[in-house]
């Protein structure tokens, strides 16, 4: 059939369709992960669910699968290098393969002064929102390359591009995650497309740490004056894992209710 002459609802569904496609989602049992891990499995996609907790893991799962999802669980630390391998070789053991990978696990730890951020809180940091994203990514992207395309996405943060005093670690690592995609897209380009998402404040379980009353005067500044909630970052995520995105790569999507342009202040939420 002649696609031009499709009706135009049609392709637009197809183009953002998932159906039959795996889907592996890092810190997938709240907050952005869980949005998308929702997201995903509704526009078709069997969704494996990855955190720290097994039992989180299999509870967002079941969830998933009694909504009329497809969905599996598979618990795995993504700041701990060694378990990355075991983790790529059960999902393509069980799958035989990837085609969408969100690296969205991260983790800000808060403190008071920069002097009492550890050696030990500073590697944590690193570990789980660079460290580790790199590694899946490089294990399952040469994978992908393989199979001949697949879309991978990396959650990154404002924080990236609009630092406070409050989360410098967390912030220069998710810096290290905007160069790195533009560098893993020129490394699996052109089969497979490597985008991230960069989300300013949202109201996700991080938003519990956050003196609402300063963070309401600070968002009267933002043109959507208001944070996000977890679901309004699907869209972004669904363009970018489905056919939709077939010319995007090496970007950097900022969702963020126009955020990063206002005056700095409180941190954002990520995962």
């Amino acid at each position: 059939m002649d696609t031009l002459h499709e009706p135009a609802e049609t392709l637009i569904r197809d183009r953002f369709d998932l159906s039959d496609r795996v889907a592996v989602v890092t810190g997938g049992t709240r907050g952005l992960g869980l949005a998308i891990a929702r997201g995903f499995a509704q526009a078709g996609a069997e969704v494996v669910v990855v955190s720290r907790k097994a039992d989180a893991c299999d509870e967002v799962a079941a969830a998933l699968r009694a909504d009329g999802g497809r969905a599996s669980a598979h618990a795995c630390h993504i700041g701990h290098w060694e378990e990355l391998d075991g983790l790529v070789a059960d999902v393509y053991r069980d799958f035989g393969r990837v085609d969408v990978l969100v690296n969205n696990a991260g983790v800000s730890p808060v403190y008071e002064r920069l002097t009492d951020v550890t050696e030990e809180l500073f590697d944590k940091v690193v570990a789980v929102n660079l460290k580790g994203p790199f590694r899946l990514a490089a294990l399952i992207g040469e994978r992908m390359v393989e199979a001949g395309g697949g879309s991978i996405i990396n959650v990154s943060s404002t924080g990236a591009v609009r630092p406070t005093r409050d989360i410098v670690p967390y912030a220069a690592a998710k810096a290290g995650v905007n160069a790195m995609t533009v560098g893993l897209a020129h490394a699996f380009g052109p089969a497979v497309r490597v985008n991230a998402i960069m989300p300013g404040p949202f109201l996700t379980t991080i938003a519990r740490g956050w003196d609402m009353d300063v963070f309401a005067e600070r968002a009267r500044t933002f043109p959507a004056r208001r944070a996000g909630d977890a679901e309004e970052i699907v869209g972004a995520a669904l363009y970018l894992a489905s056919d939709a995105s077939s010319y995007t790569t090496g970007t950097v999507l900022t969702v963020d209710g126009g955020a990063q342009w206002s005056m700095a202040g409180t941190g954002d939420a990520a995962t």
